[in-house]
């Protein structure tokens, strides 16, 4: 929410609008998110063992996510298209969920932050896990998709609990 409890993406008439960031300082923001995808341990043993017929999921997932920080601003009505500096990507299998965890950490030196990119970042990636290896399991979860660490700008920072 804005200083003064209103919601920035309103107008005074309550109609959306892009929020105007013309007069913020240009400073170095960092945004890092998280989320996974469940599969049975049959199908992440598929994923680990590099045997899924549509080929690297885990590689495919990092560029598909990295594609989709870049593209966020196509996908999300309201967002600033951005320089962005940096998309990494992890991917990493765990046994214990079973599935992957996904991480995205996305940078850029501007006037607006990146938290929706590295938001996007970690959902395309889910989603490209799950196109991948849909032939062989339908009821995969994506879930626990949120921004962890958020740096820069006048809001300063902010670490997930």
């Amino acid at each position: 929410m804005a200083a003064d409890n209103t919601l920035s993406h309103f107008d005074d008439q309550g109609r959306a609008h892009m929020v105007d960031v013309s007069d913020k300082p240009v400073t170095s923001r960092i945004a890092v998110a998280e989320g996974h995808i469940t599969m049975t341990a049959d199908t992440l043993a598929l994923v680990m063992e590099g045997r899924a017929a549509k080929g690297d999921v885990l590689g495919t997932a990092r560029l598909a996510g990295i594609m989709g920080a870049k593209r966020c601003a196509d996908l999300i009505p309201l967002c600033h298209p951005l320089p962005i500096t940096k998309v990494s990507l992890d991917l990493t299998c765990d046994p214990d969920l079973p599935g992957v965890r996904i991480s995205a950490t996305v940078k850029t030196t501007g006037q607006t932050g990146v938290e929706m990119e590295a938001l996007t970042a970690v959902s395309v990636a889910a989603l490209t896990v799950h196109d991948m290896v849909k032939a062989v399991q339908k009821d995969m979860v994506i879930g626990g998709i949120r921004v962890t660490l958020k740096d820069g700008g006048k809001s300063g920072r902010f670490t997930a609990a």
